[in-house]
Protein backbone atom coordinates (compact mmCIF):
# COMPACT_ATOMS: atom_id res chain seq x y z
CA UNK A 1 0.00 0.00 0.00
CA UNK A 2 2.76 2.46 0.52
CA UNK A 3 3.19 3.51 -3.02
CA UNK A 4 -0.27 4.36 -3.38
CA UNK A 5 -0.21 6.36 -0.75
CA UNK A 6 0.34 10.32 -1.33
CA UNK A 7 2.60 10.87 2.02
CA UNK A 8 2.82 14.39 2.25
CA UNK A 9 -1.12 14.39 2.02
CA UNK A 10 -1.12 11.41 5.05
CA UNK A 11 2.08 13.69 7.21
CA UNK A 12 -0.61 17.11 6.61
CA UNK A 13 -3.48 14.76 7.91
CA UNK A 14 -1.48 13.53 10.75
CA UNK A 15 -0.18 16.94 11.82
CA UNK A 16 -3.85 18.12 12.03
CA UNK A 17 -5.14 15.58 13.74
CA UNK A 18 -1.52 15.57 15.99
CA UNK A 19 -1.31 11.71 16.53
CA UNK A 20 -0.70 8.48 14.05
CA UNK A 21 0.19 6.00 16.12
CA UNK A 22 0.70 5.61 19.91
CA UNK A 23 0.69 2.96 22.97
CA UNK A 24 -1.56 4.71 26.08
CA UNK A 25 -1.80 2.83 29.04
CA UNK A 26 -4.65 0.41 28.97
CA UNK A 27 -5.56 1.25 32.14
CA UNK A 28 -6.23 5.20 32.76
CA UNK A 29 -5.88 5.97 36.82
CA UNK A 30 -8.63 4.82 38.89
CA UNK A 31 -10.90 3.32 35.96
CA UNK A 32 -10.07 1.26 33.03
CA UNK A 33 -9.23 2.74 29.52
CA UNK A 34 -10.34 -0.85 27.74
CA UNK A 35 -11.92 -3.77 28.43
CA UNK A 36 -10.21 -6.60 26.47
CA UNK A 37 -6.60 -6.25 24.53
CA UNK A 38 -5.97 -8.94 22.03
CA UNK A 39 -3.05 -11.00 22.64
CA UNK A 40 -1.03 -13.40 20.52
CA UNK A 41 -0.23 -15.06 23.84
CA UNK A 42 -3.03 -14.58 25.66
CA UNK A 43 -1.26 -13.13 28.24
CA UNK A 44 -3.01 -9.91 30.29
CA UNK A 45 -1.06 -6.34 29.79
CA UNK A 46 -1.53 -4.20 33.28
CA UNK A 47 -4.56 -5.95 34.29
CA UNK A 48 -6.90 -6.00 31.31
CA UNK A 49 -7.89 -9.26 30.45
CA UNK A 50 -6.53 -10.51 27.17
CA UNK A 51 -7.80 -12.54 24.07
CA UNK A 52 -6.37 -14.70 21.37
CA UNK A 53 -9.03 -13.20 18.96
CA UNK A 54 -10.48 -10.45 18.30
CA UNK A 55 -14.22 -12.88 17.74
CA UNK A 56 -13.34 -14.46 21.70
CA UNK A 57 -13.24 -10.34 22.81
CA UNK A 58 -16.59 -9.18 21.46
CA UNK A 59 -18.28 -12.49 22.68
CA UNK A 60 -16.62 -11.19 26.23
CA UNK A 61 -19.14 -7.98 25.75
CA UNK A 62 -22.23 -7.58 27.45
CA UNK A 63 -24.99 -8.59 25.44
CA UNK A 64 -26.91 -5.39 26.58
CA UNK A 65 -24.30 -2.93 25.54
CA UNK A 66 -25.60 0.48 27.72
CA UNK A 67 -21.69 1.45 27.28
CA UNK A 68 -18.72 1.13 25.26
CA UNK A 69 -17.02 -2.40 25.00
CA UNK A 70 -13.47 -1.06 24.32
CA UNK A 71 -11.02 -3.72 22.94
CA UNK A 72 -7.29 -2.56 22.36
CA UNK A 73 -5.76 -3.82 18.63
CA UNK A 74 -2.05 -4.37 19.55
CA UNK A 75 0.07 -3.81 16.20
CA UNK A 76 -0.03 -7.32 14.33
CA UNK A 77 -1.86 -9.06 12.66
CA UNK A 78 -5.27 -10.04 13.45
CA UNK A 79 -6.46 -12.66 10.59
CA UNK A 80 -10.30 -13.32 11.42
CA UNK A 81 -13.55 -12.25 10.13
CA UNK A 82 -15.99 -11.17 12.49
CA UNK A 83 -19.50 -10.14 12.53
CA UNK A 84 -20.55 -7.89 15.35
CA UNK A 85 -23.82 -7.92 16.88
CA UNK A 86 -23.42 -6.75 20.32
CA UNK A 87 -24.15 -2.69 20.74
CA UNK A 88 -21.03 -0.26 20.93
CA UNK A 89 -18.29 -2.19 20.54
CA UNK A 90 -15.28 -0.15 20.09
CA UNK A 91 -12.05 -1.18 18.17
CA UNK A 92 -8.58 1.03 19.19
CA UNK A 93 -5.77 0.35 17.37
CA UNK A 94 -1.86 1.07 18.78
CA UNK A 95 -0.89 1.87 15.28
CA UNK A 96 -2.78 2.78 12.06
CA UNK A 97 -0.93 0.40 10.05
CA UNK A 98 0.71 -1.85 11.66
CA UNK A 99 -2.70 -2.96 13.88
CA UNK A 100 -4.36 -5.09 11.32
CA UNK A 101 -8.25 -6.84 10.74
CA UNK A 102 -7.45 -9.11 7.66
CA UNK A 103 -9.16 -12.01 6.26
CA UNK A 104 -8.67 -13.10 2.47
CA UNK A 105 -12.76 -13.95 1.79
CA UNK A 106 -14.58 -13.36 -1.15
CA UNK A 107 -17.76 -13.87 -3.28
CA UNK A 108 -16.36 -17.72 -4.14
CA UNK A 109 -16.54 -18.22 -0.29
CA UNK A 110 -20.29 -16.81 0.70
CA UNK A 111 -22.31 -19.55 2.97
CA UNK A 112 -26.05 -20.17 1.77
CA UNK A 113 -27.95 -16.76 3.03
CA UNK A 114 -24.95 -14.58 3.34
CA UNK A 115 -25.07 -11.21 1.45
CA UNK A 116 -21.38 -10.59 2.04
CA UNK A 117 -17.95 -12.06 2.72
CA UNK A 118 -16.62 -9.29 4.44
CA UNK A 119 -13.46 -9.07 7.07
CA UNK A 120 -15.87 -7.01 9.23
CA UNK A 121 -19.50 -7.23 9.42
CA UNK A 122 -21.35 -5.14 11.43
CA UNK A 123 -24.79 -6.02 12.55
CA UNK A 124 -25.51 -3.80 15.60
CA UNK A 125 -25.78 -0.04 16.56
CA UNK A 126 -22.59 1.92 18.05
CA UNK A 127 -19.70 0.40 16.56
CA UNK A 128 -16.83 2.36 16.23
CA UNK A 129 -12.72 1.72 15.02
CA UNK A 130 -9.89 3.62 15.42
CA UNK A 131 -6.09 4.24 14.36
CA UNK A 132 -6.12 1.10 12.44
CA UNK A 133 -6.46 -1.04 9.53
CA UNK A 134 -8.99 -3.54 8.29
CA UNK A 135 -8.30 -4.67 4.80
CA UNK A 136 -9.60 -7.56 2.60
CA UNK A 137 -6.36 -9.00 0.76
CA UNK A 138 -8.23 -11.63 -1.89
CA UNK A 139 -6.11 -11.83 -4.80
CA UNK A 140 -8.25 -9.89 -7.27
CA UNK A 141 -4.61 -9.65 -9.80
CA UNK A 142 -5.38 -13.47 -10.38
CA UNK A 143 -8.88 -13.68 -10.57
CA UNK A 144 -9.60 -10.42 -12.30
CA UNK A 145 -13.21 -11.81 -13.99
CA UNK A 146 -13.70 -11.30 -18.10
CA UNK A 147 -15.16 -7.95 -19.53
CA UNK A 148 -18.38 -8.26 -20.72
CA UNK A 149 -20.31 -6.29 -23.35
CA UNK A 150 -22.15 -4.17 -20.49
CA UNK A 151 -19.55 -3.77 -17.97
CA UNK A 152 -16.06 -2.98 -18.72
CA UNK A 153 -14.85 -4.23 -15.38
CA UNK A 154 -16.12 -7.73 -16.16
CA UNK A 155 -19.15 -9.93 -14.95
CA UNK A 156 -19.39 -10.62 -10.80
CA UNK A 157 -17.15 -12.93 -9.18
CA UNK A 158 -14.34 -10.94 -7.45
CA UNK A 159 -16.50 -9.01 -4.70
CA UNK A 160 -14.14 -9.12 -1.79
CA UNK A 161 -15.77 -6.68 1.48
CA UNK A 162 -13.51 -5.42 3.83
CA UNK A 163 -16.18 -4.16 5.47
CA UNK A 164 -20.33 -4.33 5.76
CA UNK A 165 -22.74 -2.24 7.40
CA UNK A 166 -25.68 -4.36 7.70
CA UNK A 167 -29.02 -4.79 9.13
CA UNK A 168 -28.87 -3.06 12.52
CA UNK A 169 -26.08 -1.05 12.35
CA UNK A 170 -26.81 2.45 12.68
CA UNK A 171 -24.32 5.58 14.41
CA UNK A 172 -21.43 3.90 12.94
CA UNK A 173 -17.75 5.72 12.97
CA UNK A 174 -14.80 5.20 11.48
CA UNK A 175 -11.77 7.25 12.58
CA UNK A 176 -8.07 7.46 11.19
CA UNK A 177 -8.66 3.87 9.54
CA UNK A 178 -7.58 2.42 6.46
CA UNK A 179 -9.62 0.43 4.37
CA UNK A 180 -7.99 -2.01 2.00
CA UNK A 181 -9.32 -3.95 -1.13
CA UNK A 182 -10.08 -4.18 -4.80
CA UNK A 183 -13.33 -4.67 -5.52
CA UNK A 184 -16.59 -3.94 -2.85
CA UNK A 185 -14.09 -2.84 -0.57
CA UNK A 186 -16.65 -1.21 2.01
CA UNK A 187 -20.55 -2.13 1.41
CA UNK A 188 -22.23 0.57 3.54
CA UNK A 189 -25.78 -0.49 2.87
CA UNK A 190 -27.53 0.03 5.92
CA UNK A 191 -27.92 3.21 8.89
CA UNK A 192 -25.84 6.13 9.50
CA UNK A 193 -22.04 6.41 9.71
CA UNK A 194 -18.99 8.57 9.71
CA UNK A 195 -15.43 8.19 8.07
CA UNK A 196 -13.39 10.45 9.46
CA UNK A 197 -9.90 10.92 8.04
CA UNK A 198 -10.08 7.41 6.85
CA UNK A 199 -7.98 5.78 4.18
CA UNK A 200 -10.24 4.08 1.59
CA UNK A 201 -8.68 2.20 -1.35
CA UNK A 202 -10.10 -0.41 -4.61
CA UNK A 203 -10.79 -0.36 -8.17
CA UNK A 204 -14.15 -1.75 -8.59
CA UNK A 205 -17.65 0.11 -7.30
CA UNK A 206 -15.34 0.53 -4.16
CA UNK A 207 -17.23 2.46 -2.25
CA UNK A 208 -21.11 1.51 -2.26
CA UNK A 209 -24.36 0.67 -0.89
CA UNK A 210 -27.79 2.48 0.25
CA UNK A 211 -26.60 4.09 4.08
CA UNK A 212 -26.13 7.74 4.82
CA UNK A 213 -22.32 7.86 5.02
CA UNK A 214 -20.71 10.90 5.38
CA UNK A 215 -16.87 10.71 4.28
CA UNK A 216 -15.07 13.74 6.04
CA UNK A 217 -11.51 14.34 4.75
CA UNK A 218 -10.80 10.64 3.45
CA UNK A 219 -8.17 10.00 0.88
CA UNK A 220 -9.95 8.09 -1.87
CA UNK A 221 -7.57 5.29 -3.69
CA UNK A 222 -8.44 4.18 -6.97
CA UNK A 223 -6.10 0.92 -7.59
CA UNK A 224 -4.72 -0.32 -10.94
CA UNK A 225 -5.82 -3.47 -12.57
CA UNK A 226 -2.92 -4.19 -14.83
CA UNK A 227 -3.39 -5.28 -18.76
CA UNK A 228 -7.27 -3.42 -18.57
CA UNK A 229 -7.59 0.11 -19.84
CA UNK A 230 -10.50 1.21 -17.44
CA UNK A 231 -10.00 0.93 -13.94
CA UNK A 232 -13.36 1.34 -12.63
CA UNK A 233 -15.81 3.15 -10.49
CA UNK A 234 -15.22 4.75 -6.96
CA UNK A 235 -19.15 4.98 -5.71
CA UNK A 236 -21.96 2.81 -6.13
CA UNK A 237 -25.17 3.64 -3.86
CA UNK A 238 -28.17 2.23 -3.86
CA UNK A 239 -29.95 5.15 -2.36
CA UNK A 240 -33.99 4.35 -1.71
CA UNK A 241 -35.48 7.89 -3.72
CA UNK A 242 -37.47 8.42 -0.67
CA UNK A 243 -33.86 9.23 1.50
CA UNK A 244 -32.81 12.64 1.18
CA UNK A 245 -29.16 11.96 1.94
CA UNK A 246 -26.91 8.73 0.27
CA UNK A 247 -22.91 8.70 -0.07
CA UNK A 248 -21.47 12.06 0.73
CA UNK A 249 -17.78 13.01 0.08
CA UNK A 250 -16.75 16.38 1.53
CA UNK A 251 -13.13 17.81 1.74
CA UNK A 252 -11.74 14.61 0.39
CA UNK A 253 -8.60 13.50 -2.27
CA UNK A 254 -9.69 11.50 -5.01
CA UNK A 255 -6.30 9.70 -5.45
CA UNK A 256 -4.85 6.97 -7.77
CA UNK A 257 -2.35 4.29 -7.06
CA UNK A 258 1.63 3.96 -9.01
CA UNK A 259 0.29 3.32 -12.79
CA UNK A 260 -3.55 4.30 -12.85
CA UNK A 261 -3.91 6.10 -16.23
CA UNK A 262 -5.34 9.25 -16.54
CA UNK A 263 -9.16 9.12 -17.54
CA UNK A 264 -9.59 6.05 -16.47
CA UNK A 265 -11.92 6.04 -13.38
CA UNK A 266 -15.28 6.80 -12.46
CA UNK A 267 -16.89 9.33 -10.45
CA UNK A 268 -19.32 6.52 -9.39
CA UNK A 269 -22.36 5.00 -11.12
CA UNK A 270 -26.09 3.74 -9.58
CA UNK A 271 -26.81 0.29 -8.32
CA UNK A 272 -29.96 -0.89 -8.82
CA UNK A 273 -29.99 -4.02 -6.08
CA UNK A 274 -32.17 -7.01 -6.82
CA UNK A 275 -34.65 -7.98 -4.27
CA UNK A 276 -37.88 -10.24 -3.74
CA UNK A 277 -40.83 -9.34 -4.75
CA UNK A 278 -44.33 -10.70 -3.68
CA UNK A 279 -44.50 -10.66 -8.25
CA UNK A 280 -41.27 -12.04 -8.74
CA UNK A 281 -37.42 -10.90 -8.20
CA UNK A 282 -35.87 -7.60 -9.79
CA UNK A 283 -34.05 -4.42 -9.24
CA UNK A 284 -35.31 -2.44 -6.95
CA UNK A 285 -37.10 0.65 -8.52
CA UNK A 286 -36.91 3.08 -5.65
CA UNK A 287 -33.48 2.63 -5.68
CA UNK A 288 -32.05 6.21 -7.13
CA UNK A 289 -28.49 6.39 -5.81
CA UNK A 290 -27.28 9.62 -4.36
CA UNK A 291 -23.37 10.50 -4.49
CA UNK A 292 -22.46 13.98 -3.97
CA UNK A 293 -18.57 15.24 -3.96
CA UNK A 294 -17.99 18.55 -1.92
CA UNK A 295 -15.15 20.54 -2.31
CA UNK A 296 -12.88 17.48 -2.98
CA UNK A 297 -9.34 17.57 -5.08
CA UNK A 298 -9.17 14.82 -7.62
CA UNK A 299 -6.34 13.55 -9.33
CA UNK A 300 -6.06 13.25 -13.65
CA UNK A 301 -7.50 9.51 -13.28
CA UNK A 302 -11.37 10.32 -13.17
CA UNK A 303 -12.89 10.46 -16.62
CA UNK A 304 -14.12 14.08 -17.96
CA UNK A 305 -17.60 12.79 -17.85
CA UNK A 306 -17.41 12.09 -14.08
CA UNK A 307 -20.00 9.51 -14.07
CA UNK A 308 -21.12 6.45 -16.02
CA UNK A 309 -24.33 4.24 -16.46
CA UNK A 310 -24.90 0.96 -14.96
CA UNK A 311 -27.04 -2.13 -16.02
CA UNK A 312 -30.20 -3.57 -13.70
CA UNK A 313 -32.81 -6.15 -14.16
CA UNK A 314 -36.26 -4.60 -14.63
CA UNK A 315 -39.74 -6.42 -13.79
CA UNK A 316 -40.65 -8.30 -16.45
CA UNK A 317 -37.57 -9.56 -17.52
CA UNK A 318 -34.23 -8.06 -19.59
CA UNK A 319 -31.66 -5.60 -18.70
CA UNK A 320 -31.85 -1.83 -18.44
CA UNK A 321 -29.65 0.98 -17.85
CA UNK A 322 -29.82 3.60 -15.37
CA UNK A 323 -28.05 6.64 -16.52
CA UNK A 324 -26.35 9.45 -14.68
CA UNK A 325 -28.63 11.92 -15.41
CA UNK A 326 -31.10 9.88 -14.11
CA UNK A 327 -29.38 9.33 -10.58
CA UNK A 328 -28.71 11.49 -8.08
CA UNK A 329 -24.80 12.59 -8.54
CA UNK A 330 -23.67 16.04 -8.41
CA UNK A 331 -20.35 17.70 -7.67
CA UNK A 332 -19.54 21.31 -5.60
CA UNK A 333 -16.10 23.36 -6.18
CA UNK A 334 -14.58 20.17 -7.31
CA UNK A 335 -10.74 21.44 -7.93
CA UNK A 336 -7.20 19.19 -9.29
CA UNK A 337 -6.82 17.96 -12.38
CA UNK A 338 -9.68 15.45 -12.89
CA UNK A 339 -12.25 18.22 -11.90
CA UNK A 340 -13.78 18.66 -15.17
CA UNK A 341 -16.44 21.31 -16.35
CA UNK A 342 -19.80 21.22 -15.62
CA UNK A 343 -21.90 19.30 -17.86
CA UNK A 344 -25.61 17.97 -18.57
CA UNK A 345 -23.44 14.96 -17.21
CA UNK A 346 -21.68 16.01 -14.79
CA UNK A 347 -23.80 18.16 -12.67
CA UNK A 348 -22.85 21.15 -10.07
CA UNK A 349 -24.66 22.39 -7.13
CA UNK A 350 -25.29 25.60 -6.37
CA UNK A 351 -24.09 27.20 -2.94
CA UNK A 352 -27.58 26.92 -1.49
CA UNK A 353 -27.50 23.52 -2.51
CA UNK A 354 -24.84 22.78 -0.57
CA UNK A 355 -25.20 24.37 2.29
CA UNK A 356 -27.87 21.79 2.68
CA UNK A 357 -25.22 18.65 3.36
CA UNK A 358 -24.46 19.13 6.93
CA UNK A 359 -23.60 16.78 9.28
CA UNK A 360 -27.40 17.18 11.38
CA UNK A 361 -29.26 16.87 7.94
CA UNK A 362 -27.02 14.09 6.50
CA UNK A 363 -27.30 12.02 10.02
CA UNK A 364 -31.22 13.44 11.00
CA UNK A 365 -29.99 14.98 14.11
CA UNK A 366 -27.29 12.21 15.85
CA UNK A 367 -24.34 13.85 16.08
CA UNK A 368 -21.18 11.50 16.40
CA UNK A 369 -19.08 11.97 19.38
CA UNK A 370 -14.74 11.96 18.91
CA UNK A 371 -13.88 8.12 19.21
CA UNK A 372 -11.75 7.33 21.98
CA UNK A 373 -8.06 7.09 21.10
Amino acid sequence: MQAMINRRHLLASAAMIGITSFAPPLRAAGAPRFDAILSKDGAPRDGVPAYRTLAEAVDAAPANGTRPWRIFVPRGEWRERIVVTKPNIHLIGEDRAGSRLVSSASRKDRRPGEAATATLLVRAPGFQATNMTIANDFDYIANMPAEVAFDRTGASGAQAQAIMLDTGSDRTIFDRVDITGYQDTLWAEVGRALFRQCLISGCVDFIYGASRSLFDRCTIVSRRRPGKDFNGFIAAPDTDIHQPYGLVFIGCRLEKEAGVAPHTVALGRAWKHQRKFPDGEYSDPDAIGQAVYLDCWMDDHIVPEGWYRMHYYPKGGGMAFIEPEQARFFEYRSTGPGAGPASPRRRMLTAAQAATFTPDHIFDGWRPTTPVG
